[in-house]
């Protein structure tokens, strides 16, 4: 601090800024700041993992309300600021993008783990020691995974199994009570569009479309396209049947030059001239679309009042304003090719289509159009039916993660068990291995180990059963029985054979979020100090 004078001799005082700014952290102080931000985030979503977990309410800055459980989206929603706590909602998104599921246990077990590491620091052992401990451990926990995994036989005409593993996914979703029929509905509509062969699933052929009004149970999959559109005329029919559909990119109206122009109308004569040049194009359009044999028209774009009027003269249903995204769907249900000019209109690039028609819902006056029996069956929608937007919301993103298990399922098929048996028959397993390690990493294993039972406790807690209680049943019941089977039934409320209870999950969703956790943790720990880069062009 120092004073000074101005030029009419007024002192003022500067102050060192410095003086008054929050302290650097570096080393280990740095690296504990960094664990607590990132704990902070583990801790709000502990109580939404498990069937019985909580959901959680999140109100944006426009004051829009969401209700999930889901973790991608509860820490996608959030406002996170600080640096290191970012690195955790990336990864609950990595594993969203990734598997699609499983996004709230792996921010769970990265928050047990970056605990572990806390007292390992406090003990003195150096962050990099601990990393590489932590490391050895996922790969002994990895391999345990695939020695008691089982496999699915994708190709079995009886799908209860995969039915199974979607309720053992939906029974956490606020979709719990439907779930034999979502669970339906996810395995016909993921095989539907599977290629088998290639042990892959594209999830953009699957369209996943929501109205809000009815109930759950009037939820359906429809082998082709739902769009939320009507007719552009509310006399036109509104069931086509043998639909032979033109799908159009260009607008419906005459064509605009591209370079500037004006046009100046001086009498009537030139009036009608012009009127009668305008209609002439709207007449030639229809007369191109009728000479194509196509019986209803699909626009990327609006139609001009007269060339409504004219489709319906001509008796041709309309459908205006159809998205990109919908479009190419629509088009590979069909097998139409999407035309951009009016002169390219020809017979060969008409879709076919079994039946066209507009469904009102409700007395809301509400409409869909829905094209079914394509011609082909690569593009499916999930239509869905809830109380509100909300709800509506919450279940597409169940219906999203029951889907990604499925394709997970198509791409490895192989399983594990849930409830907590997994993380358990791991955590032993790695204590064994550690027994055998003489170096220092063999304290940073047995945190892994520990860091594992935190899954199994949080289901236990969540279900109202005492978490400690618990995890000493199930490790005394998988040693003495020698099954790695045995886990936390959140749904009973007992230490069960998950096995014989039939609680799935897929060995490469398991894998992938022990991966991606100890990745990110690893990361952490090697993190000693925060620099705010300079702005642009400053010194």
């Amino acid at each position: 601090m120092s004073m000074v004078f101005d030029e009419y001799g007024r002192p003022f005082i500067i102050l060192r800024a410095e003086e008054y700014e929050e302290p650097r952290l570096r080393g280990i102080d740095a690296l504990k700041h960094n664990i607590l931000a990132a704990r902070s985030l583990s801790n709000v979503l502990k109580t939404s993992l498990g069937p019985k977990g909580m959901d959680k309410i999140l109100v944006s800055q426009d004051g829009e309300v969401t209700v999930t459980n889901d973790g991608a989206t509860i820490l996608k929603e959030m406002d996170v600021e600080n640096q290191v706590a970012r690195l955790i909602v990336d990864l609950s998104q990595s594993m969203d993008d990734e598997i699609g599921d499983g996004t709230t246990g792996v921010v769970v077990l990265a928050g047990a783990l970056l605990e572990q590491a806390e007292k390992l620091l406090d003990k003195g052992i150096h962050p990099i020691r601990i990393a590489d401990g932590f490391e050895m451990a996922c790969s002994v926990a990895i391999e345990q995974l695939a020695t008691f995994a089982d496999t699915f036989d994708v190709l079995d005409k009886d799908r209860e199994h995969l039915h199974q593993l979607v309720r053992s996914c939906l029974s956490s979703k606020i979709v719990n009570r439907c779930e034999d029929l979502m669970a339906q509905i996810a395995v016909d509509a993921i095989m539907a569009v599977a290629d088998l062969e290639r042990k892959d699933v594209n999830l953009n052929l699957i369209k996943i479309e929501g109205k809000a009004g009815g109930t759950m149970e009037d939820s359906k999959l429809i082998r082709g396209i739902v769009l939320d559109k009507h007719l552009s005329h509310a006399q036109m029919p509104k069931t086509i049947k043998d639909a032979k559909i033109v799908i159009l990119t260009c607008p419906f109206e005459p064509p605009k030059l591209k370079t500037k122009y004006t046009v100046e109308v001086k009498n009537t004569e030139q009036y009608n001239s012009l009127s009668a040049a305008e209609q002439e194009w709207f007449i030639d359009m229809i007369q191109k679309v009728k000479a194509s044999g196509a019986n209803l028209v699909m626009c990327q774009w609006g139609f001009d009042d007269e060339a409504n009027h004219l489709l319906l003269q001509n008796q041709i249903p309309a459908v205006r304003w159809v998205g990109g995204t919908e479009i190419e769907l629509l088009a590979i249900a069909t097998g139409a090719r999407i035309v951009p000019k009016f002169e390219q209109i020809s017979p060969d690039k008409l879709g076919r289509a079994g039946l066209v028609r507009e469904i009102e819902l409700g007395t809301t006056k509400d409409t869909i159009v829905v094209v079914e029996e394509c011609a082909n069956t690569g593009a499916v929608t999930i239509f869905l039916r809830g109380g509100n937007s909300m709800i509506i919301e919450e279940i597409k993103r169940s219906v999203h993660d029951a889907l990604c298990v499925v394709r997970n399922i198509i791409r490895d098929g192989r399983i594990i068990y849930g409830g907590g048996a997994g993380e358990i028959a791991c955590s032993l397993r790695i204590a064994e291995a550690a027994d055998k390690i003489s170096s220092l990493e063999q304290y940073a294993m047995r945190a892994f180990a520990e860091a594992l039972e935190e899954i199994p406790m949080a289901l236990a807690a969540n279900a109202g059963l005492s978490s400690i209680e618990t995890l000493a049943e199930i490790k005394a019941k998988q040693v003495q029985e020698k099954s790695p089977f045995f886990g936390v039934d959140c749904m009973s409320g007992t230490v069960t054979n998950m096995k014989e209870a039939r609680v799935f999950e897929t060995l490469i969703a398991k894998q992938q979020q022990f991966l991606l956790a100890t990745q990110v943790v690893k990361m952490i720990l090697k993190i000693d100090d925060v620099i705010q880069q300079s702005p642009a062009g400053s010194d």
